[in-house]
């Protein structure tokens, strides 16, 4: 962005944005009071899209507000929420705020003992239900082990089915919201209320996220307004969210910090429309009927995503099909050689050439998942394959790279035209990232977005931020010249043969994702003397790869176990093995006979694979492959 285009967005940011003075609360106190009649939330009832203003989004909080104040609730105090996208999560959330009390997400996904541990380990006083499931979850939680003796009070969004549920504590939260707005006819009451806002400081803890736990039981990282509010500045920033009229879906759990900074942080440092998606199911009907300007995924989406597009165009007439094939063929090299000059077409031929497939050949398609309109995306929450990346920029769809961590508060690096390199994050977010590398290669980063520690974890607290530096976990390279990243792996993902070859497995991993037969997969090789590799087929598009040939299968199960099947993910193995050094080849695999799945533990709520878990899950699968090696 240019100093001039960047001086206007510093102008139009509320303010207390940029020198870090601003919190949740109050930024949402100053857009419903500047624009108090423009609509801030879409939600879709009874099948049509209803709209809430930002004066009536601050009025739903200011009551809910007054009605945890009016039950015990206030400065630290901890407010859970268990549920899906709605209106009421962001209520919930800001209220709480409001108050200086901490929100905690809970994955609506997570069973009620992972449910028990986080509300216990945060000592929630409060929680927010979306529906019957969650609240049952909570209730399981309180009846079975220890309980949850920090938990006073169950307020639930959705009673559907729960009209002969009378347990003590247990409240719908509309009664909050009715009880609230009584409350609110008291000046009194809403001066006070105003003077909490005002005492809430930027450094305090505003949310409180737990970790994946990839390798463990998760951890609360504690993320501050100024954290996540710089994050989202700057995020904007480089890529111009200021003076556009923006509209983002809201699909992904917003206990995952990516959601909460791409939806209600980001809108309330430019005034976005955030639409709630119906369910993770209906996010391409929803994106059909919305047309975002902003899509934000993370990869699994985005491969879906292509393997729709893909679908519809073998699906259509020879004549369309063969026109998308030829399409592609020629807007790859071009997309390839735009990446490569700094996001600028390299002569007029190749600009020409791309607007006219885009309208003639590409905009049908892109329509058909609702990113015809989208003129921002991004991906982010885990590595994402190029090829990928390469696909939608080919159809138009500018799609870029970002990076960080829960505890960086969601973004530490994120790319922008001119910095659009495949393979790589872009550089450090400006103002708000220091970054070096440590002695092993592990990206180290510091400024205000960094977490205030984990909750009640000193030790852990202490290691991941020794010397002053959040210490990121990620081995990267660093461009010297442009300061990009590009990450490498895991450090602790690194495998290391027999042989003492450092193999990075998620390179290899995503060029077997290329493959839109391969939906998941999982590289072996510590310690033993060659690579091997599970893999997850994709029961779309390799069933429909089957009814094509006549092969008949009835489950996923019966699928994977077919020999042509085996035959077909051997060819895409091979293709990968020719990208890669002798060394690097996967010289064996087998085909999962299950989905990993999170509620099986083999996969984090935010879709990552638990290794540790697998490896010991799938032991008879690897023994097929190593023989006694496996257990030695």
């Amino acid at each position: 962005m240019s100093r001039h285009h960047a001086d206007l967005a510093d102008r139009e940011l509320p303010p207390g944005v940029l020198d870090g003075l601003a919190t949740l609360p109050g930024l949402l106190r100053h857009r419903a009071r500047q624009t108090p009649d423009r609509i801030a939330l879409r939600e879709k009832v009874r099948g049509v899209w209803q709209g809430v203003s930002w004066g009536e989004y601050f009025e739903k909080v200011q009551a809910f507000a007054l009605y945890l104040q009016s039950q015990g609730f206030g400065e630290g105090d901890k407010l859970v929420i268990a549920s899906d996208g709605t209106p009421e999560w962001f209520y919930a959330d800001l209220a709480a705020q409001a108050l200086g009390g901490v929100t905690v997400g809970i994955y609506p996904t997570n069973p009620w003992p992972e449910l028990q541990y986080i509300v216990r380990h945060c000592r929630a006083k409060f929680a927010v239900c979306g529906d019957q499931e969650q609240t049952d979850k909570v209730l399981d939680a309180m009846r079975h082990g220890e309980g949850l003796p920090d938990l006073k009070q169950v307020l639930t969004v959705d009673t559907k089915g729960m009209r002969h549920y009378h347990e003590d504590g247990l409240q719908t939260f509309e009664h909050a919201l009715a009880v609230g707005h009584e409350l609110a006819r008291d000046p009194a009451q809403l001066a006070a209320l105003d003077r909490c806002i005002d005492a809430v400081r930027p450094e305090q803890d505003a949310l409180i996220v737990y970790t994946s736990g990839t390798t463990g039981m998760p951890k609360g990282a504690r993320i501050a307004h100024r954290g996540i509010i710089h994050n989202a500045t700057q995020v904007g920033q480089v890529q111009g969210y200021a003076g556009r009229p923006m509209s983002v879906v809201c699909y992904l759990p917003l206990c995952h910090v990516a959601e909460r900074l791409m939806s209600p942080v980001a809108q309330l440092v430019y005034g976005t429309v955030v639409y709630f998606a119906e369910s993770i199911d209906a996010v391409t009907q929803n994106l059909r009927e919305i047309g975002p300007g902003f899509f934000f995924g993370v990869p699994r989406i985005w491969e879906k995503l292509q393997q729709q597009i893909i679908i519809a165009s073998r699906e259509a007439r020879p004549l369309a099909r063969m026109a998308f094939e030829k399409a592609m063929a020629i807007a790859q090299p071009i997309a390839e050689r735009t990446i490569a000059n700094g996001d600028r077409p390299v002569n007029m031929r190749d600009a020409v050439l791309a607007r006219l497939l885009r309208w003639l050949v590409f905009s049908n398609l892109l329509a058909s998942v609702g990113l015809d309109r989208t003129w921002l995306a991004m991906s982010g929450g885990a590595a994402i394959s190029p090829a990928v990346i390469l696909f939608f920029r080919a159809m138009g769809v500018p799609i870029y790279q970002i990076y960080g961590m829960t505890e960086s508060s969601g973004v530490t690096h994120a790319q922008c035209h001119g910095h659009a390199r495949l393979g790589w994050c872009g550089p450090a977010l400006p103002r708000v990232v220091e970054q070096r590398l440590g002695e092993d290669g592990e990206l180290l980063v510091r400024g205000p977005v960094v977490f205030n520690g984990y909750l009640y974890d000193e030790d852990a607290s202490a290691k991941t931020l020794a010397g002053g530096w959040l210490h990121t976990g990620d081995i990267v390279e660093i461009d010297p010249e442009t300061q990009e990243v590009q990450i490498l792996d895991r450090k602790k993902a690194i495998l290391i043969t027999s042989g003492g070859k450092n193999i990075t497995p998620t390179l290899i991993e995503n060029a077997l994702k290329e493959s839109i037969y391969i939906s998941e997969a999982v590289l072996l090789g510590d310690g033993r003397h060659f690579l091997a590799a599970l893999i997850q087929i994709d029961l779309d598009t390799v069933g429909k790869w089957a009814q094509e040939r006549g092969i008949a299968y009835t489950t996923y199960e019966s699928l994977a176990a077919l020999e042509p099947v085996r035959e077909l993910i051997d060819a895409d193995v091979q293709q990968v093995n020719a990208r890669f050094s002798r060394v690097e080849n996967i010289r064996k695999f087998v085909i999962l006979r299950k989905q990993l799945d999170h509620d099986d533990g083999e996969l984090t709520a935010t879709m990552k694979v638990r290794r540790n878990v697998i490896e010991k899950k799938f032991a008879p699968e690897i023994a097929q492959i190593y023989g006694k090696e496996a257990t030695a």
